[in-house]
């Protein structure tokens, strides 16, 4: 079994000095795009609503994600509270935008961690861990030093900054960004982030620089590489097939590419309120977005639903 990365950061002692990076990162805050300049070190916050500690709203061994994330125990998954994004349609509504969750100070986030590893987890998947990265720097030396072996997965939207991601390189072993959006004002209007296409080409493009292609083990689990999600959306709002062709272009072929049928209105969307996507994808919307991955040459395009 491959060795997790962040065994040999934290080997060659760097793994301090990333936390004190990490740490600084948060006062004033720059953490990801948003940039908001709070205090989060005093417990001050802005648009992700998270303050000096990452809340953390349930942690346990997930069934329902990629085969090669959960295999036969399950992706020991953390999902962290708050975001920084709006996603009007948001599945996890109350965890994002209500943020029902704990604080969690680092060596309970390191608990966290370990228990999961305990119960016989394939790896630990952080779940909406953008704003959060420095907080999860901070805990990582105390689960390595608990006994953490696991790989880890940042399960993110891709609005993350460089910043953060510099202090990833050599402890994530598996990336897995959204493509959520690639228009400006697609994303504007549903995620109140204009730039989040920008943004996304070049954290995932740094992402695949830092781990390259998915690599899977002989018995089918994820070991390092990229992982990409991709939400088609109804009336094609995602830009399915500029997502595609970018992706096939800037990356590779062989990247893996999950094309994902499972839009549901959900959190602002309603008959009254953003009506156009108020429904769920037709079967030919889907097709066609499976259809642009195979077209532009993803030969690992799988379809989830």
């Amino acid at each position: 079994m491959l060795e997790p990365v962040y065994l040999r950061t934290y080997a060659s002692g760097e793994l301090g000095e990333r936390v004190e990076r990490a740490l600084k990162l948060l006062q004033p805050c720059v953490a990801c795009p948003r940039s908001c300049k709070v205090n989060r070190m005093e417990d001050e916050f802005a648009v992700c609503r998270t303050g000096r500690h990452a809340g953390v709203s349930t942690h346990f061994p997930h069934h329902g994600e990629e085969d090669c994330l959960r295999g036969w125990k399950g992706s020991g998954t953390i999902f962290f509270t708050g975001c920084n994004l709006r996603c009007v349609f948001c599945q996890n509504f109350d965890i994002s935008w209500e943020e029902r969750g704990t604080p969690t100070p680092p060596r309970q986030l390191a608990a966290m961690m370990l228990e999961l590893q305990a119960q016989g987890c394939h790896n630990i998947n952080f779940v909406t861990p953008e704003h959060v990265a420095p907080q999860i720097v901070e805990a990582l030396p105390f689960a390595i030093e608990g006994g953490l072996r696991l790989p880890l997965v940042y399960n993110t939207s891709a609005y993350d900054s460089m910043e953060s991601l510099a202090l990833l390189d050599g402890l994530v072993d598996i990336y897995m960004p959204d493509f959520k959006f690639w228009d400006a004002e697609m994303a504007r209007k549903y995620s109140r982030a204009p730039d989040y296409p920008e943004v996304a080409r070049r954290t995932i493009k740094e992402m695949h620089r830092q781990v390259g292609n998915l690599a899977i083990s002989p018995n089918g689990l994820a070991r390092r590489g990229l992982l990409i999600r991709h939400l088609v959306m109804p009336g094609e709002v995602a830009g399915t097939q500029a997502v595609m062709r970018w992706i096939a272009a800037e990356l590779s072929p062989d990247t893996y590419v999950n094309v994902m049928a499972q839009y549901h209105p959900a959190g602002k969307v309603s008959p009254s309120d953003h009506s156009e996507i108020n429904r769920q994808v037709t079967p030919a919307e889907f097709e066609r977005a499976l259809e642009a991955a195979w077209q532009v040459g993803l030969r690992r395009a799988v379809a989830s639903g």
